[in-house]
């Protein structure tokens, strides 16, 4: 099959472009393996007009709403390698023929890579989390927490006292100097620098090694990432090393540095924000259009 363009990762970046394109009367298949970032979560929030939504609900509807464009098909599976070849790109998948683009819009997502510590994976989306701006509002100014994971934490830690009362578990992770110290101090941030044994209890309680139990209402922690697939290095894609891993290259149009390849969500930028993903999906799946029409 030959398509106009063909989107590998179907979650709100992508089908974001595909709204842009179907509307565009461009035939456009979805290729999804299905594994959102915020599958975790229970709410989505900051989306303006779905502030609090269950985000497979958001996934749901947009992909109802996306298949009710005539030119646009979706593929539950696992894109496993686009190569260029005349006239576009041949993209192979798991446990399906291949298929032809003029056009790719990479939105493959990332994976966290979390903390190494007992009770977090458990609690990741939940309790735990990575976005003040998506989870911070919720804890109603209660006794949040900063694990440490990296000097990229510093950054959690003096934002987060604007959500609740901060607590900083260095956890041996970090150790900041005596400037970090004093901002956050002036912050108001507490810094407790014993080693954790686990996260436990039925909402979330840190467990110190020394015995101590903290309650807490929320914790936030930055993670490791990765690209969620290999294909934009396949395809010879620059990437940005940012510090929490790499990123893929892009203009302000989305374009790659591959030509007729675009690149969105958070694969593209390091924000893990659903409004942003939809945003970034939408230049990309314009850029791709005016790609097709004027042959850029």
């Amino acid at each position: 099959m030959n398509y106009d363009v063909v989107i590998i990762g179907g979650s709100y970046a992508g089908m974001s472009a595909g709204m842009q394109l179907a509307r565009a009367r461009r035939s456009v298949l979805v290729v999804d393996a299905g594994q959102r970032r915020n599958r975790y979560a229970t709410a989505s929030h900051g989306f303006l007009t779905r502030d609090g939504s269950a985000p497979d609900v958001l996934a749901a509807e947009g992909r109802a709403q996306l298949l009710a464009y005539p030119t646009v098909e979706w593929l539950d599976a696992q894109a496993q390698r686009v190569e260029k070849t005349e006239g576009g790109f041949l993209v192979s998948m798991d446990g399906a023929s291949s298929v032809r683009g003029q056009r790719i819009i990479l939105a493959i997502g990332i994976t966290d890579h979390l903390p190494d510590l007992p009770g977090l994976k458990e609690r990741w989306g939940r309790t735990v989390f990575h976005c003040p701006y998506c989870h911070g509002y919720e804890l109603q100014q209660g006794r949040i927490g900063v694990l440490a994971s990296s000097a990229l934490s510093m950054h959690h830690a003096l934002m987060l006292p604007d959500w609740g009362k901060t607590t900083f578990f260095l956890n041996g992770s970090f150790a900041p100097d005596s400037g970090q110290q004093a901002a956050l101090q002036a912050r108001g941030v507490h810094i407790e620098d014993g080693p954790i044994e686990r996260l436990s209890g039925e909402h979330l309680d840190v467990v110190m090694k020394d015995g101590r139990i903290i309650p807490l209402d929320g914790l936030f922690t930055t993670t490791r990432i990765t690209p969620g697939s290999p294909i934009a290095a396949q395809l010879g894609c620059e990437f940005e090393e940012m510090p929490m891993g790499m990123q893929i290259r892009t203009d302000s149009t989305q374009a790659s540095s591959v030509p007729g390849v675009f690149a969105c969500g958070d694969a593209a930028r390091l924000a893990g924000n659903v409004a942003l993903a939809v945003g970034d999906g939408a230049m990309a799946g314009t850029a791709a259009h005016r790609s097709l029409m004027f042959g850029l």
